[in-house]
This record gives structure tokens, sequence and C-alpha cells, in this order.
């Protein structure tokens, strides 16, 4: 790729936060493709204490945002996750639990990072499976009220596991020809999905260059929350997907059994499980049809 544009960087305290606004010319080796976008599309990507989405923390943030009219902006994050970093996860990102110790939290930066991707659609690599679920879990512990309800999510790897089955770096040399650098580094990974995700289209004349039709194609399972806890069923009802109510609709298990909703809220599922549950629970209590 060659690139030209400008980086700003400002220490906060003992943190890092760091501002990208470059302007990239790809060169995957085939013809331009140009997304066609009816909102920004921003890309991410997460290095992590662990692979738990319910209880590891985020140690390092990278979103790439594009626009309509094809412009990119960069945001990226360093933080400390309050948590230790397991030898797994430090064997793949590089980054220490001495490295974290001064820098800020999650926490800090939540705000930051829920504003500048208000109004777009996501796309990631494995981003339905991990990323999503993770920012969506530490916006919750920040108080950060974001709605991923209304945003469309687009994973390229399904996308690529469907077509072809690799890796992100096979992926990468598959439809770009070209080796992936510093694989693992969250703004690395970020680029290398974008630049991934524009050479699916241009091979694959069945994929629709549209995020609403990408979106669906990124689906797997039909989850009402990222956990799948609770999926759809071929009606199009919520129904729990796990344990003695396995099949059962939500409604009639909480109208039966009011107890279990609170057996759930104070067990160690996800908070974003409890977020739809309380939804779900509230939208019976006054009446609310609105379709979830």
């Amino acid at each position: 790729m060659f690139s030209m544009g400008f980086l700003f960087q400002w220490t906060i305290g003992n943190g890092q936060f760091i501002f990208h606004c470059q302007l990239s010319i790809i060169n995957c080796q085939l013809k331009k493709m140009n997304l066609k976008l009816k909102k920004p599309l921003a890309f991410i990507d997460i290095e992590a204490t662990g692979i738990d989405v319910a209880t590891d923390r985020i140690v390092e943030l990278s979103l790439l945002k594009i626009s309509v009219d094809g412009k990119e902006e960069r945001l990226s994050f360093r933080v400390n996750p309050t948590i230790p970093i397991s030898p797994q996860a430090i064997a793949i990102h590089h980054i220490s639990n001495d490295e974290v110790k001064n820098w800020q939290t999650f926490k800090e930066v939540a705000p930051q990072a829920a504003r500048f991707l208000k109004g777009c659609d996501i796309a990631g690599y494995n981003s339905n499976k991990y990323d999503i679920p993770l920012l969506a879990e530490e916006f919750l512990r920040a108080d950060v009220d974001f709605d991923f309800r209304k945003v469309k999510l687009v994973d390229v790897q399904t996308i690529f596991f469907k077509m072809e089955q690799r890796t992100l770096s096979a992926a990468y040399k598959f439809y770009c020809n070209k080796e992936l650098e510093n694989a693992h580094s969250a703004e690395s990974d970020a680029n290398a999905t974008f630049e991934v995700l524009k050479a699916q289209l241009e091979k694959y004349s069945e994929l629709q260059n549209d995020v609403d039709a990408l979106a669906e194609f990124s689906v797997q399972n039909k989850n009402v929350d990222f956990a799948g806890r609770i999926i759809y069923n071929d009606d199009g009802k919520e129904v729990f997907n796990f344990g003695k109510h396995k099949g059962q609709l939500v409604d009639d298990v909480l109208a039966k059994e009011p107890g279990f909703y609170n057996w759930m809220m104070k067990g160690d599922f996800p908070l974003y499980t409890k977020k739809i549950l309380t939804i779900l629970k509230l939208r019976n209590a006054y009446g609310n049809v609105k379709n979830m």
C-alpha cells in the first residue's frame, strides 16, 4: 500500500491517544473497488487480554471509518485493561502487562470511540463473534449506551469462510497477493480487512456491493444477543438457546417463571445478554411490540 497523510498524536496523562487522518492508495493488484455506502462504514480490530468476550478486556482498539464519499478517518487507542493480560494473548499481540500499567483505561476513551462510531455500520474480521461482543461489553462497563441493534454488521471472515475458508493472513495473500505485515497489530489488521472486503467484492460477482446485503450474508445464525444465548426461531420470535428452556419462547418463560430473569441477571452471562433480556422483559411489561 502506498499512502499519504497526517498522524496526530497526543499524550493524555500517562496514556496514549492517537488519531490518524490518512488518504491511502490501495494496491491489491486489482482494479480499484469502491464500496457502495449509504452511511459510513467503520472497520474494527481489537487486541485484548484473552478470548472470552464476557470477561476479557480491550488492550488495543483501532477503527478505520470510510465515509460515503470515500474519505478515510482512523482512531486508535491502547489502554490499560485493568486486569492481567494472559500469556497466550501477549504471545500474539506482544503487548505486556508492564507496558499497559500507566496507560489510560477504556472507560476514559469510550465516549470518544462511541462518538467516532455514531451513525456508522461496522465491519471486521471475525467481528460478529469477537470484536463486536467484546466492544459491547466494554461500552456497558463504561456506562456508554451504544445501540448495536441499529448497526449493520459485516463480517469479512464469514464472507471469506463461505467462499474460501482461510485465515486473515491467508485472505490478504489470496485476495491481494500481499503478505500481511504486523499481523495482530489492531491497526494493521483493520487496514487489511478493508482491503480484503474490497477485493472480495471485486472477485465474487454474486456479492452485492451493499452493506445491508453484506451484513445479511455475514450472518451465520440468528442471534438476538451476541453470545447466542437468545436466538430467533423460524417464526422470528425470541427463544432461549441454552439449558432447560432451550427452544422455548422468552416471553413464555418469563411469564411462567419470573425468577429465571433474576437468575440470569445474577449469573455469569455477558452484560449485553442481560441488556437484551431486560429489553425483552420491559417490552412485555409495558406492551411495547416494537420489532427488536
